[in-house]
């Protein structure tokens, strides 16, 4: 115990005099989620208000992501940092353009799948607290995306993993269980390594604050195992993206939950992995990235490769458009080996592009599994006679995952050929191109054999037209609007592409050199 006449020490100049309102909206994209699943959860079992507090939720969420966005695009980074205490002692939370443009972008596909969920989510799985393990999952999806600290964003990978687990199981059939194991193995492998690795940060630099290791890691002395650190958080952040070769999780898991469920995961899930290599291994450690580029190449070739043949390979819908998000991450990777100036924004675009497409096919998979009574392509046929307009939709989104112009998918995939054609990394540039023409083929084959030919396998040349039951009343307004949110987002973000390019560009500046978000974190110029 200190003595009655010991002076105490003067941390006034630790701490943090004031914090504006406006900084709030910083945290705003976390908080919200997180106490509207905690207000669910006390509302248990008001069953008819959880879908309309979490969607109004999920609205004003999106609502403050699209500010968050506006305000960083004129501003800059921004950054709020917990209980007082200043960087790097207190928990920060930093916002740059990288971590707005995919948060708002999950922000639109939550409020998307939260809408479609009206339709999907029966009263069993309602009770049992579908939409608070929504929010919590969309909560620590957003809190990977704004966080400050590493350590930080190893808890929000726990809280969407907790959350995530909750979802893939509800039901609990026999798939789900089979599937959800896979997934919390490999994932669980993958986390194992990530904390791993940011013991050896602490315990080498001292620090976790992201913008407080920019300049340390620059500053460590020869023999700090700066490589190896690099090396097990590539491998934990290329597990969790699903990167070949251990991807097989993947669609071994995303088929077995309710088809929004299914959606969210595809749209969301592996991005976090994505976006965690672009912070740590890009912004971090990016003389290590040099040196592991050529591996996160072929990596990133293989991924591609490998996933959309396996998606050729595929009868379920849903399988297949989920070996499509392993071929979209290989593309990601391919950005970030390059990181160049043309290749590094067009994995940012790629990114947000995946997210909106990726969710929006399993939505429109969705339909056509609730009016057929089945997801195998060999038992569908018809549905062009049977709705036109839903025909057309599919096939919107089919172009826009196979890259096809004026669509969203077409950019980035342009960006990422002209980022390896310029160094010389041709073969990369050819994995690009052969994967999308791949991608295509894939793609419309779902939509001849469940739309174009007459009737399922087994009918007289496909002629005879399969009856299909249209479902109709809030159910069909749900799945409608929701498939509408995201297709018109990927017509737009095709045919005006410019803005999403152009902060793209300047997030990827922001990450290979981090000044901007450096000054931001500390306050000032640094």
């Amino acid at each position: 115990m200190a003595s009655e006449g010991a002076q105490l020490p003067d941390i006034a100049g630790a701490m943090i005099e004031s914090t504006t309102a406006a900084d709030w909206l910083v945290v705003a994209p976390v908080a919200l989620p997180l106490l509207a699943g905690a207000l669910l959860v006390m509302l248990r079992r008001q069953l008819a208000m959880q879908a309309w507090v979490a969607n109004i939720v999920l609205f004003a969420n999106l609502i403050a992501c699209g500010a968050l966005v506006w305000r960083v695009a004129v501003e800059g980074p921004l950054a709020m940092t917990m209980g007082r205490w200043l960087p790097p002692f207190g928990i920060s939370f930093a916002a740059d353009l990288t971590g707005v443009i995919l948060t708002a972008t999950a922000a639109l596909v939550a409020l998307a799948c939260g809408i479609y969920a009206t339709s999907d989510i029966d009263g069993t799985r309602n009770r049992y607290g579908f939409y608070p393990f929504f929010l919590l999952m969309i909560a620590g999806v957003n809190g990977a995306f704004l966080t400050g600290d590493v350590f930080n964003l190893y808890v929000w990978f726990e809280v969407l993993l907790i959350a995530s687990f909750g979802l893939i199981v509800l039901g609990s059939e026999p798939a789900q269980l089979d599937g959800a194991l896979k997934y919390a193995f490999l994932n669980l492998v993958a986390t194992t390594l990530f904390l791993i690795a940011t013991g050896y940060v602490y315990g080498t630099f001292g620090t976790l604050n992201m913008a407080d290791l920019t300049r340390k890691i620059i500053e460590a002395p020869d023999n700090a195992p700066v490589t190896t650190i690099a090396a097990l958080y590539l491998m934990a952040f290329a597990m969790k993206a699903a990167a070949f070769p251990l991807n097989f999780w993947l669609p071994a898991s995303y088929h077995t939950p309710r088809i929004v469920v299914s959606a969210v995961f595809a749209g969301l899930l592996t991005k976090v992995g994505v976006y965690a290599l672009l912070r740590i291994v890009v912004m971090l450690f990016a003389g290590e990235r040099g040196q592991f580029a050529e591996w996160i190449a072929w990596i990133a070739s293989a991924t591609m490769i490998l996933g959309v043949m396996g998606a050729l390979a595929q009868n379920d819908i849903r399988r297949l458009i989920a070996f499509l998000v392993i071929s979209g991450i290989g593309a990601m990777l391919a950005g970030a080996a390059l990181a160049g100036p043309h290749a590094l924004p067009g994995a940012i675009v790629y990114a947000a592009h995946s997210m909106i497409v990726m969710a929006g096919l399993f939505l429109a998979a969705g339909v056509v599994g609730k009016r057929a009574g089945t997801f195998d392509l060999r038992a569908l046929g018809g549905f062009y006679a049977a709705s036109p307009w839903f025909a057309a939709c599919f096939l919107i989104f089919c172009f826009s995952v196979a890259g096809l112009p004026p669509l969203s998918g077409f950019w980035p995939k342009v960006m990422l050929v002209k980022g390896a054609l310029l160094p010389g990394a041709w073969w990369l540039a050819a994995a690009i191109l052969v994967s999308a023409l791949l991608t295509s083929m894939a793609a419309i084959r779902v939509w001849l054999f469940a739309f174009w030919r007459g009737g399922p396998e087994g009918t007289r040349d496909g002629a005879e037209a399969w009856k299909i039951e249209p479902y109709s009343g809030s159910g069909r307004l749900a799945s409608g609007a929701s498939i509408a949110i995201l297709l018109v987002a990927t017509v737009l973000l095709g045919v005006f592409p410019e803005t999403l390019i152009r902060l793209s560009g300047e997030a990827a500046a922001g990450l290979t050199s981090p000044q901007g978000y450096v000054d931001a974190v500390f306050g000032g110029p640094q």
